[in-house]
């Protein structure tokens, strides 16, 4: 991917197992698309392939691959192997479409190859070229927000939004990453994020390539962490944004935001436009994804509940935009987003 644009990419590992330094996906020029296996990490670096539209959604629902941006590109590749494989656009449209439903950016790299399929473009270079403009605009998410970090801060961020959910930089990390090039001091608090440990298992994973310092600490302890004074800003990435400015994101971002509030902490989002949803007025209109109470009731593929207890599985939750900052976007740090929907 990085021979076909003079983008700088943001992904400095070197990952022994692989042998070279890697995105979290890419298309080979047969069609085929490769990804890291996110289930696996930190145990384990595998590469996980597919083929084909159905293939692909797959990966996306048992989340080989996931990450707003991510899933978009991941789509977006998923269209163009069903274009060279013959198959008709609404087949491939559908299958993409059914695979998650918070995440905008999804519908979104969807709905931008189906205009291209339909006009008879090449499909494979409109998602290549989709990629990039999604690394792209990350980069410079993290050069906008970059400004945020003077030296010294202790940041504070939810589930994993770096490059692992982006392709290349991240969103909520890409600031990091780039005030850590900088020679910038800063520290991170990685929340674990429950059910499926993104922070503890991806956040941390990505963190350590670079060197940057962290703690992981538990969900419920980031409170305690604002109270004593030892949070200096909260930085999350979100999956969609309704056009008043409330933000869907992984389940416990509210309240962090509303703890953040009540310590005087500023909470900044870090999005790039492609998950802006114009379509959906307020928080309330964005379909919220539930998922199986097995992942709350087994840890590391053992259970941990009692037998006969159930449970329910929110994967996301509505931050209203009273309690956000600003939002760090690619054209930089805004306090009303609503302009960038124009």
């Amino acid at each position: 991917m990085e021979k076909e644009s003079g983008v700088e990419r943001g992904w400095a590992m070197y990952i022994k197992e692989l042998g070279r330094d890697v995105p979290s996906l890419w298309m080979e020029d047969g069609g085929r698309v490769v990804m890291l296996d996110q289930r696996l990490l930190p145990e384990k670096v595998e590469l996980y392939e597919t083929k084909t539209p159905d293939e692909t959604a797959q990966a996306i629902k048992d989340m080989v691959i996931r990450g707003a941006p991510a899933i978009g590109v991941a789509a977006a590749f998923g269209m163009a192997q069903g274009w060279l494989n013959g198959l008709p656009v609404e087949k491939a449209e559908k299958v993409l479409r059914e695979s998650r439903p918070t995440a905008r950016d999804l519908f979104n790299a969807v709905e931008k190859m189906a205009e291209e399929w339909k006009s008879g473009g090449d499909v494979l270079r409109a998602a290549r070229d989709y990629a990039m403009d999604v690394i792209d605009m990350c980069r410079r998410i993290g050069e906008n927000g970059s400004a945020l970090i003077r030296g010294g801060e202790k940041v504070l961020t939810h589930c994993n939004a770096g490059a692992l959910a982006t392709v290349d930089w991240g969103t909520a990390l890409a600031p990091i990453r780039m005030a850590h090039r900088q020679k910038k001091e800063v520290f991170v608090w990685v929340d674990e994020t429950r059910p499926w440990l993104q922070g503890s298992r991806l956040t941390a994973w990505e963190l350590l390539q670079e060197e940057i310092p962290h703690s992981i600490i538990a969900d419920n302890a980031a409170g305690f962490f604002m109270w004593r004074g030892e949070v200096d800003l909260v930085i999350v990435g979100a999956d969609r944004v309704a056009r008043n400015g409330d933000i869907a994101n992984k389940i416990g971002t509210y309240e962090k935001a509303v703890v953040a509030r009540e310590n005087s902490i500023p909470f900044y989002v870090a999005v790039p436009k492609t998950t802006l949803d114009p379509a959906i007025a307020s928080g309330d209109g964005i379909p919220i994804e539930e998922r199986g109470g097995e992942e709350v009731l087994s840890l590391g593929g053992k259970r941990i509940a009692p037998s006969g207890s159930t449970a329910r599985n929110p994967v996301f939750d509505i931050t209203p935009a009273e309690y956000i900052t600003g939002y760090i976007t690619e054209y930089g740090i805004v306090k009303d987003i609503s302009r960038l929907f124009s």
